[in-house]
């Protein structure tokens, strides 16, 4: 299939060359929808994205996996129950424990997928309020040593679009407790809540910092004009989930950024 252009990449933030040799993974399960959002952000960053069919049993010479947002086989069941047991989940769940410690990233419903699969803790359920919602959302970087957000800074706050009918994250109090003990709250909501989760928390890292989930989508906020702030005319916020693949590409290549 040939490959659409990138519309804006005029004015994308400009990527390094050393970077395309890093090679991202990209998950597409029955129902995904945010998949070539995910590539285009990896192209954006300077990547090689690499296209992944849930049947897959094998996982190529890929250096890191996105696991996109959408709802994986309609969310019949519960929102990543069914996917967990896809034939390349075990390949990526294997990985990501490895000592190898490939780097994943669950977005949205990849994050469902994730807690669902064990590979983070606590689990998600419907938005308190029993809606969809769909804004732009506040966070704010909690931790900025995972895989996946080396380019922040701790503390620093972001927005990206958030969309999601089962948001609320929960677990119970000794894992939500181990989670800030270990400083493994790697976002939380800014100024609203808008599902619910437990201690404001938007996404969380496995111990070892390679694998990251979150409900809100980075992927959506990556090029200028086409962002939370595209109305502005000015840019502001647009890119900041660009850091998410920044991170990663870094992280892979290491070196001076």
């Amino acid at each position: 299939m040939t490959e659409l252009p990138l519309i804006g990449e005029a004015i994308a933030v400009a990527a390094e060359p050393r970077l395309a040799g890093a090679k991202i993974g990209v998950v597409t399960f029955p129902g995904t929808l945010d998949d070539r959002d995910a590539a285009r952000a990896v192209r954006l960053a300077g990547g090689t994205a690499v296209p992944l069919w849930h049947a897959d049993t094998a996982l190529g010479d890929v250096d890191a996996v996105v696991i996109p947002g959408g709802f994986s086989y309609g969310d019949y069941l519960r929102a990543g129950a069914i996917a967990r047991f896809a034939p390349l989940m075990a390949k990526i769940i294997d990985a990501a424990n490895s000592d190898a410690k490939l780097p994943v990233l669950g977005i949205c419903n990849g994050f469902q997928i994730l807690t669902e699969s064990h590979l983070l803790p606590g689990s998600m359920i419907k938005n308190d309020h029993l809606k969809f919602l769909c804004r732009d959302q506040v966070l704010r970087v909690e931790n900025s040593n995972t895989a996946w957000t080396l380019d922040y800074e701790a503390g620093q706050e972001i927005t990206v679009p958030l969309k999601n009918q089962d948001g609320q994250y929960i677990a119970d109090e000794k894992t939500l407790d181990a989670l800030e003990a270990e400083g493994r709250v790697a976002f939380r909501y800014v100024g609203f809540n808008p599902n619910g989760s437990r201690r404001d928390i938007a996404g969380i890292s496995n111990a070892a910092g390679n694998v990251v989930g979150l409900m809100p989508h980075p992927e959506h906020a990556t090029e200028v004009g086409f962002g939370p702030q595209s109305l502005d005319g000015i840019g502001g916020s647009d890119t900041d989930g660009l850091g998410f693949f920044t991170s990663v590409l870094n992280k892979i290549v290491g070196g001076a950024k």
